[in-house]
């Protein structure tokens, strides 16, 4: 009796637990995140402390639908297998059913491929190329950050004002750079039909020769140059172009090298009067994004990046779009973004039902340099709808989505 006593006590209490743990996994909304966190740390550690401080703040007011928000966060290595294969873990052995991050653009189109393949929900936080929306765009898929598409086009009208016929470009050699290039090209021929492209100078991610770059485009004798670059190779870039004179009496225009990431490690050195999109994080005024300032500041003790609005903004848009779907289910959260409106320190944008890209908009001024560090001067802020093709348009480059 005491034998059978004693195994019935514990097969009851085995089946207690049992009973009691999915209990308690449902006191949580589980989402998986993934980035390149030690690969490009400049822009990745502000990310997280962003994203970090919007669930601090859904979980203060009570979490989604009465459940606590947790973050499930993992590395994908900044190479496409190891991302799809940390997207595939995080789906089965972590159970979540929603997905978001990636930072490079060939990690955001390996991720968006599963997404679609899998049928999950995955928000790309970062990644710029415009396939991840357009001739590579799901069902599934949406995406926070201007495109490349879209930045360009902020960044179109100062270019065709110049006037300049003679162009150098210089762009990292993957698909961001690709993409962006490519953009800029057909842009400005379509408004300007004479102007000369002089010389591509496609370096390999993360790996500029940055005297030969500077060279060859000196040689080429360019009126103006277009600058993809970023990161530890825009600093090179910039500082041997400094060194050379390459950049007296030419107009740069480039793309991201306004925001805070790329300009800090310059400091006095920042290229002045380079017409950029970026993040002058100081300077803007609005009651939204000085709360926002407020809050990071207090928490991380550290003024905010641009990487800090993404990851902010991607998870208030996740929350926002779980509230709105009254669920995690995958296809009530594809209904609930299709114009979905979301409140950010930018401002308010929406994530568009055509092609499911946000409008969620960037900073274009100038480099200016300010107390020994870069930042921008004469800014203003673009709204991505303003920037972005219309419905027929979109029909074209979206082909195959629904």
């Amino acid at each position: 009796m005491s034998r059978r006593f004693s195994f019935c006590a514990a097969l009851t209490a085995s089946m207690a637990i049992g009973l009691a743990s999915p209990v308690s996994a449902q006191g949580t909304i589980k989402i998986g995140e993934l980035n390149s966190y030690k690969s490009q740390p400049a822009f990745l550690d502000p990310y997280k402390k962003g994203w970090e401080l919007a669930v601090e703040e859904i979980n203060a007011k009570g979490g989604l639908l009465g459940k606590k928000l947790e973050i499930v966060s993992r590395d994908d290595g900044a190479n496409p297998g190891d991302a799809v294969r940390v997207a595939e873990e995080l789906i089965t052995r972590e159970g979540v059913n929603i997905i978001t991050g990636t930072f490079l653009s060939h990690i955001g189109l390996a991720v968006t491929e599963f997404a679609g393949k899998k049928q999950v929900f995955f928000l790309a936080a970062e990644p710029l190329t415009d396939k991840i929306t357009w001739s590579n765009g799901n069902r599934y898929t949406f995406r926070l950050r201007a495109s490349t598409y879209m930045q360009v086009a902020m960044l179109m009208p100062d270019a065709v004002a110049a006037k300049k016929k003679r162009w150098a470009l210089v762009y990292p050699n993957f698909e961001y750079g690709q993409s962006a290039a490519a953009a800029f090209k057909d842009m400005l021929k379509k408004a300007q039909p004479d102007v000369e492209f002089v010389t591509e100078q496609a370096p390999p991610l993360g790996k500029v020769d940055a005297g030969a770059v500077v060279q060859a485009i000196d040689d080429a004798k360019p009126d103006a140059i277009f600058n993809v670059l970023f990161g530890p190779d825009l600093a090179k870039f910039v500082r041997e172009g400094n060194t050379r004179d390459v950049f007296k009496n030419r107009m740069v225009v480039s793309l991201l090298s306004g925001e805070p990431e790329y300009l800090d490690p310059l400091k006095d050195e920042s290229p002045v009067g380079w017409v950029v999109t970026g993040y002058p994080w100081s300077e803007i005024n609005t009651p939204e994004h000085k709360a926002f300032v407020d809050a990071y500041r207090k928490r991380w003790n550290d003024y905010p990046r641009l990487g800090s609005i993404v990851g902010y903004a991607t998870m208030h848009s996740l929350a926002e779009g779980i509230k709105k779907a009254g669920s995690t289910d995958t296809e009530k959260m594809i209904a609930a973004f299709r114009g979905l409106k979301v409140d950010s320190p930018f401002g308010p944008f929406e994530y568009r039902p055509s092609d499911h890209q946000a409008t969620m908009g960037a900073y274009v001024g100038k480099i200016a340099v300010k107390d020994g560090k870069g930042t921008m001067s004469d800014f203003k802020y673009v709204d991505g709808k303003d920037v972005l093709p219309g419905p027929e348009e979109v029909k074209k480059l979206r082909p195959a989505a629904p």
